[in-house]
């Protein structure tokens, strides 16, 4: 068994607090090949994203992938770089800085850490909860960034929490969430963005709800993503108050030869352009911050691909970033789950908490504690 890690600030009778740690996917560090090819590579090795044999799956992704792909997906990701760097890390990190601030402005009694991670690349799972166990976290709340549950992402998420968190010799309390797709907050905060859309550039023919991708196989074998990505589009185009006709359900990012959750965004819109559709509302309301599957894959190459076939033009309604409305949900949302940790501690009173604090440190000393 590997060696424990214990925490190397650890003083008897220190203050705890809680941690909340918020993951997304992930980036690559910057925009060349080589930077591409190992972001693709530890993210393609997720035996959560590929269901295939790992003999099998070593020979096709070292033979047949990345050989060949990180140079084209380095020029994509070129098209949408920010002059800070990737935008889903910035937005990202944003996120993350604006909810410290606001726990930090309305809870005086617990302190409340947040931090960052990625699923692959920087900042890693690992580094979040070192972080968090250095400041005291003894209970942990995590918070994939994924509204719709998918074991390629929110269970590949907890998967990799709980392995780091084994290594620790003290573990902390520890909860999840498991989706929010259906949360009435989100489903309102996604449909006023929406509207924001519309009063500013007018509203299209139809609006296309457009989420990533899975094989169809993972559909069969119980994975619940196909029918939360309808329900929640069946529940902005309910408060949007819009007709069956108004709106429509695709899937993109498809990778392989494979069937996958159909119908396909690509191939939807190349027959929207043949009929001579007009202008198309484009959202990915399974994104929590942009990125490259929306900047990219749908503001410009499935434009281009549905002019070319004959359409007027898709306008992309941008992810919730790190909006003000996004920031409020997301604070509700992990208050929400955590509101009995902080209850506890507001119920006993700061005082009452560093009394006891004081003793059991004092003991602790007394028995030999270096600290």
């Amino acid at each position: 068994m590997p060696k424990l890690k214990s925490d190397k600030n650890f003083n008897h009778g220190s203050t705890s607090s809680i941690g909340v740690c918020i993951v997304n996917l992930g980036t690559p560090e910057n925009t060349s090949t080589a930077a591409v090819r190992k972001y693709l590579r530890q993210f393609l090795s997720d035996s959560r994203v590929i269901e295939v044999p790992k003999i099998i799956w070593w020979f096709i992704l070292n033979i047949f992938i990345l050989p060949f792909r990180p140079a084209k997906s380095a020029e994509a990701y070129g098209k949408i770089w920010m002059k800070e760097g990737s935008p889903l890390l910035i937005f990202s990190n944003e996120i993350k800085d604006k909810l410290q601030v606001l726990f930090d402005e309305t809870e005086t009694n617990q302190k409340i850490h947040i931090e960052l991670a990625m699923s692959y690349g920087q900042p890693s799972i690992q580094q979040a909860i070192d972080n968090l166990i250095s400041k005291s976290a003894r209970k942990l709340f995590l918070l994939p960034m994924y509204p719709q549950y998918s074991s390629t992402t929110t269970g590949s998420v907890f998967e990799n929490i709980t392995k780091e968190l084994s290594r620790q010799r003290w573990i902390p309390e520890f909860r999840y969430l498991n989706h929010y797709h259906d949360e009435p907050e989100y489903i309102e905060t996604i449909s006023k963005s929406i509207k924001k859309h519309w009063k500013k550039n007018g509203r299209g023919e139809k609006l296309l709800f457009s989420f990533h991708g899975l094989p169809h196989k993972m559909l069969l074998d119980g994975d619940p993503y196909h029918c939360q990505c309808y329900k929640t589009a069946r529940l902005i185009s309910k408060k949007l108050l819009l007709n069956e006709n108004d709106w429509f359900v695709s899937f993109q990012s498809r990778l392989g030869p494979t069937k996958w959750l159909e119908p396909y965004t690509d191939e939807t819109l190349k027959s929207w352009g043949k009929s001579q559709a007009g202008i198309i509302d484009v959202i990915c309301p399974g994104f929590s911050v942009d990125c490259l599957e929306t900047l990219e894959e749908i503001a410009m190459e499935n434009n281009e691909l549905y002019q070319e076939a004959g359409g007027k033009e898709i306008r992309y309604i941008s992810a919730l970033n790190s909006e003000k409305d996004h920031i409020t949900f997301l604070y509700d949302l992990i208050r929400k789950n955590i509101s009995d940790w902080i209850k506890v501690d507001e119920l006993i009173g700061y005082d009452d908490i560093e009394r006891e604090l004081k003793i059991s440190r004092d003991e602790a000393l007394k028995k030999g504690a270096k600290k």
